[in-house]
């Protein structure tokens, strides 16, 4: 049972890694792009290279496991992200939002399978 709750938390903290990073990567790399889909969404652009920075600090404190309270935080600050995110996409209407929901799901089964197995 704990070797098979380890392989899913591991999973599926690895996907929504994949995903934070990219999503961090394409901030850097593409930022006029995201700067449009930002616009479009009513959120400031000033926020786009802070959100990268802490997209990829929450992958390093929930994979670290350094500090607990830290790491709920990590885990608090995504939940907010992408409920935000769904909301936007929702309300501009642009059919976006499954990448939001999808991350939501994959860092809800991480918070989940996170707890427990490092019970506090």
């Amino acid at each position: 049972m704990q070797k098979r709750d380890l392989w899913i938390f591991r999973i599926a903290t690895g996907l929504f890694s994949l995903m934070m990073v990219g999503g961090a990567t394409t901030y850097f790399v593409q930022y006029d792009q995201v700067q449009e889909v930002f616009t479009s969404l009513g959120y400031p652009t000033y926020i786009i290279y802070p959100l990268a920075i802490a997209k990829l600090l929450g992958i390093v404190a929930i994979w670290t496991n350094k500090s607990k309270m830290l790491k709920e935080w990590a885990y608090a600050g995504f939940v907010f992200d992408f409920l935000l995110a769904t909301s936007a996409h929702l309300n501009v209407g642009d059919g976006e939002h499954w990448g939001a929901i999808i991350a939501l799901v994959l860092v809800s089964i991480s918070y989940y399978y996170n707890r427990k197995l490092y019970p506090s």
